[in-house]
């Protein structure tokens, strides 16, 4: 919809203000649906409102509450590995081993008792913190830096979350290194990361103190369960979270551990089954889970889909945020039912708000349809149909009156308005009668001022051109006979200047040509010759064979189709002359060659202007492919002493050609366009039209007006 007609824009406004203001009916059914339209709109608005609101504070609260519980859980996990090493420190198997001194023994047992209890690695360290036994590649290695360590040598069990470099885990196993490895997996929205893969290890890592019988500390005991890729601690922990048909209508939950923003052990898929191992979380959850050390609640796009989700920062035992554990479940299902309750109860709403509608609009159409009729009835009149009428009705209150004196308006009012017309006629008929009558005097008054003046400028300027042409002739006259006897006198001694003498030569002759152009300008009918019924094709043809040899020579190439099948009345070498001149133009007018095109047929009443009278003939075409004609000088090409040459032209080709059509009554135009093509049109009478005065062209017109 384009902006003026848009129902928000300033000019929609007002229309529908302009409308509204205007009828009777929309002022009615606003009345009476306004409580439907607004009321019901805006309580369905607070109902969704309250409804979404309401239900999204209840996800969170959900969500909150399970993120309460895996929290609870993993503590239990991590406490659960210092139980077990306390349990096994106060062993009678452990004890007895001790008494043997430390050896292979005591190796079989720490690794059977790991393997028991779920650990991944099992120490033995002396009272200082040394290793003693349970691994080989940090054997006698110091591990007091370690705070579990150095709470156990102190006396204290101690237990909780710690990174573990890539080095720590070699020195520990080769497939703690291999387990803790994965690689980072691209993930929308996660913060940029130069790193290829996480390598370092979530350690839930315990140390309890080896008690003698007098409460001295003898060794302690160091052990520890690797998170990474731990997928039975994520999938104990989301089973109890998310119990069975604790998340109805086929919502999903989720428990995941990272280590930093990475996905160390997680039970969210990526597809076919493959868990989102080494996908990051946002970038936004990043920052304000272990950047700010809040808990976040709400939606999340997590992977590939939006879940309700909670993440809260893991600590190590220094007190820093090392990682978040995460729960969460799908968000699509729940809403879905949320829209889809929300849906019945708006469809109830607007059942009933139809209803009401409905009931209402029956009442009110006993009202607004009288006034529709009449209104109908205005818009058929403005349309023209005066005869348009309300006709009877039934009614017998305000409205009923109304329509009955509206008819009885309607009928007086026509009457008046068929008497106006009907002087409105007469009128216009007398003064269009006047006009015309005016226009054809004025018409016929300027035609015979226009010639008058033509012909005695053109008289005028014929006489001149002759005396001036006789003036010119008796000094060239003189000049060429003096010419002629230089060179008879001079003989075998005029040889140096010879080139100089033949220039003089050619130019005496320019100047007799030039003269007897002006001549035949000046006074056509002593050039005229004798007229004859001739075929064009074939002087078209004659034109051809005495201009060949310069079109070959200028690289021109001609096309012709001669289709006329009437003679014309005109001087045989007075067509020849109109023909080789226009041709010798277009010639001119293609310097790098180009097409000649020449056409003939027979004049038709289409080809004849409206404003003109048809008449038998045969039209003739020149057509170039040369610069064109500029727009500015295509109505001067006809004018005397007019030229676009640089050199060698006169002015008086063109002219002379327009004098001899118009001598025979026939017609030239041009059409041009500018470089692409030119096209003169001849239009010949089967009988001529012989003109007795001067002739009166535009062009002639036009010139000696200018040089008034």
């Amino acid at each position: 919809m384009g902006r003026l007609g848009h129902p928000f824009s300033r000019e929609g406004r007002q229309r529908l203000q302009a409308s509204f203001a205007g009828s009777v009916r929309l002022k009615l059914l606003a009345l009476v649906l306004s409580p439907l339209i607004l009321g019901v709109p805006i309580l369905l608005l607070i109902v969704w409102i309250w409804g979404t609101q309401g239900y999204n504070q209840l996800l969170v609260n959900k969500v909150s509450s399970d993120l309460v519980t895996a929290r609870q859980y993993f503590d239990r996990v991590q406490s659960g590995v210092s139980t077990g090493l306390g349990g096994f420190a106060t062993s009678q198997r452990l004890a007895k081993a001790l008494a043997r001194q430390p050896g292979s023994d005591v190796e079989r047992l720490l690794r059977s008792e790991a393997k028991s209890q779920g650990l991944d690695y099992l120490l033995l360290l002396d009272e200082q913190g040394r290793v003693l036994a349970g691994g080989q590649d940090v054997q006698g290695s110091d591990r007091s830096f370690m705070r579990v360590v150095q709470a156990a040598l102190q006396g204290r069990s101690l237990h909780g979350l710690e990174v573990f470099s890539p080095q720590q885990l070699q020195a520990l196993g080769p497939d703690l290194r291999q387990q803790a490895y994965l690689p980072l997996v691209a993930t929308r929205n996660a913060s940029p990361d130069p790193r290829t893969a996480e390598e370092r290890g979530l350690m839930i890592q315990a140390a309890v103190p080896i008690l003698a019988e007098d409460g001295q500390t003898v060794g302690l005991l160091e052990g520890g369960v690797l998170v990474n890729r731990n997928l039975d601690i994520v999938d104990r922990t989301n089973a109890i979270v998310y119990q069975e048909a604790s998340l109805p209508l086929g919502s999903q939950g989720t428990t995941t551990l990272f280590l930093g923003d990475t996905r160390i052990a997680t039970n969210v898929r990526l597809f076919e089954g493959r868990r989102a191992l080494g996908t990051r979380v946002s970038q936004a959850v990043r920052d304000k889970v272990l950047g700010q050390g809040q808990v976040w609640l709400g939606s999340a796009f997590v992977v590939d889909d939006t879940y309700v989700s909670g993440y809260e920062p893991l600590f190590n035992l220094a007190g820093e945020r090392i990682g978040m554990l995460y729960v969460g479940f799908l968000e699509a299902p729940l809403q879905t039912a949320l829209h889809g309750a929300l849906a019945g109860l708006f469809l109830l709403f607007l059942l009933v708000s139809g209803l009401g509608t409905l009931a209402a609009l029956r009442w009110a159409q006993t009202i607004f349809r009288p006034l529709e009729r009449m209104n109908r009835v205005m818009e058929r009149i403005e349309a023209g149909e005066e005869s348009a009428r309300v006709g009877p009705s039934a009614s017998k209150d305000e409205l009923g009156r109304l329509s009955r004196a509206f008819d009885h308006l309607l009928d007086s009012l026509s009457a008046r308005r068929l008497e106006l017309q009907r002087w409105a006629d007469e009128l216009d008929q007398k003064v269009a009668q006047r006009t015309a009558a005016l226009e054809a005097a004025n018409a016929t008054l300027r035609r015979a001022q226009q010639q008058l003046v033509m012909n005695e400028k053109l008289t005028a300027i014929g006489e001149l051109t002759a005396g001036v042409a006789h003036e010119i002739n008796n000094p060239v006259a003189v000049i060429q006979g003096n010419l002629d006897l230089l060179r008879d006198v001079l003989g075998e001694q005029a040889e140096p200047v010879k080139g100089e003498i033949r220039l003089i030569d050619e130019q005496t002759q320019r100047i007799r040509a030039i003269v007897t152009k002006l001549l035949q300008f000046a006074r056509p009918g002593d050039f005229a010759g004798y007229a004859e019924a001739i075929d064009v094709n074939g002087v078209v043809a004659d034109c051809l064979v005495l201009t060949r040899h310069n079109l070959n020579k200028a690289g021109v190439k001609v096309e012709t189709r001669l289709e006329a099948t009437r003679d014309v009345e005109i001087n045989r070498g007075e067509l020849q002359q109109v023909l080789i001149n226009l041709m010798m133009n277009a010639m001119q007018a293609m310097p790098e060659g180009g097409t000649l095109s020449l056409e003939s047929r027979d004049i038709t009443p289409d080809d004849t202007p409206a404003e003109e009278a048809w008449f038998p003939g045969t039209l003739l075409r020149v057509r170039d492919t040369g610069h064109g004609i500029a727009p500015a000088d295509l109505d001067r090409i006809f004018d005397p002493f007019f030229t676009t040459k640089k050199q060698g032209g006169t002015g008086l080709g063109l002219s002379i050609t327009y004098a001899i059509i118009q001598r025979y009554g026939g017609r030239i135009t041009v059409e041009s366009e500018p470089g692409q093509q030119t096209t003169f049109t001849l239009w010949l009478r089967e009988e001529a039209r012989y003109t007795e005065q001067p002739s009166a062209p535009v062009f002639a017109a036009r010139f000696l007006k200018e040089g008034e």
